[in-house]
């Protein structure tokens, strides 16, 4: 008779270990499965976490661990906040982020209206259009770079196809105004497509049978896209916007890569300023209050949008 390990293993399992686990409730029982990845949970997630808002109620410098320490209180965060560079940052990371948000999610709904309209080669489309989001932030950074050179970058060609004058005449990644938008471009070539796709899905969701009933009642196209499209695709509107918006408050590789949080500061995100602050001035607890604003902007900003995305659920 063959028998399978797990008989193997309950054979051999001690009668006093037997006794007890068969006392164990379904509750405790799921309890100890569970509390491995909750410690885990709790070792790489919350711990840093406490120990970050510990370090920023003091004057430690990582590069001068046999320093004293001193606990300095709020002076961490009132330098912060009263820092007109910081809040410099700050509107430099809301432009990217606001603009981001609206670029994508104009353009990923029209995408994915069209797609949604079946037609031949749709699956060839989309498929194309779903490859930038594919490459890591590093290659869209080297790629946008080498399209945005004034001599040879093709974007300023296409430019001035369109508008005429020489291309060299301007350089998206060197000049103070219009390196926020070569940021913003980059981005958005690279993530429309996943907000494409949670507008697909939300399109998709949307049952024919109430076409039907309106084109029965002689609605015409546009009142069915304002009426029924729009209201039942929007709670996945809005999901796209939440996971963007706080991939984009996070921003950092792709903007490194593109112009290193220049001209100038022009494109320094606070991202940015958080790592020079942490990684090369050194500033740990100055550096651990910043991020501990940061999170809780972003914690903040985050649970009060999704209780509006829940309230729209509902309706």
């Amino acid at each position: 008779m063959i028998h399978s390990p797990m008989d193997r293993a309950a054979a051999k399992t001690p009668d006093g270990v037997a006794k007890r686990i068969r006392g164990l409730s379904d509750r405790t029982i799921a309890w100890i499965f569970v509390a491995p990845t909750l410690f885990l949970l709790l070792a790489v997630n919350i711990f840093p976490l406490i120990w970050t808002i510990r370090l920023s109620f003091t004057n430690f410098r990582v590069n001068r661990p046999n320093n004293d320490v001193e606990w300095v209180g709020l002076r961490n965060y009132q330098r912060i906040l009263n820092d007109p560079d910081v809040w410099a940052t700050m509107q430099a990371t809301a432009h990217f982020l606001i603009w981001t948000i609206v670029l994508q999610v104009l353009i990923g709904f029209t995408l994915a209206y069209l797609i949604n309209k079946k037609f031949k080669g749709n699956d060839l489309w989309t498929t194309i259009i779903v490859f930038p989001m594919m490459l890591s932030p590093a290659v869209v950074g080297n790629f946008w770079t080498f399209l945005y050179q004034p001599q040879i970058g093709l974007f300023n060609y296409a430019v001035t196809f369109f508008t005429g004058g020489d291309p060299a005449s301007f350089s998206m990644i060197g000049d103070v105004h219009l390196a926020p938008w070569a940021i913003v471009i980059a981005d958005t070539w690279m993530w429309t497509p996943f907000v494409m796709l949670i507008c697909l899905a939300g399109l998709r969701s949307i049952p024919d049978s109430i076409y039907e009933a309106a084109e029965c009642d002689r609605a015409s196209k546009w009142r069915q896209f304002w009426t029924i499209t729009i209201p039942m695709a929007l709670p996945f509107l809005m999901l796209a916007v939440l996971f963007r918006g706080i991939e984009n408050f996070k921003m950092f590789d792709l903007v490194v890569q593109l112009t290193g949080g220049g001209p100038g500061n022009t494109t320094t995100l606070t991202s940015i300023d958080l790592k020079r602050e942490a990684f090369e001035k050194w500033r740990t607890g100055y550096s651990s209050a910043y991020a501990v604003i940061l999170f809780v902007t972003v914690f903040g900003l985050a649970s009060i949008y999704v209780k509006a995305l829940n309230k729209v659920k509902e309706r």
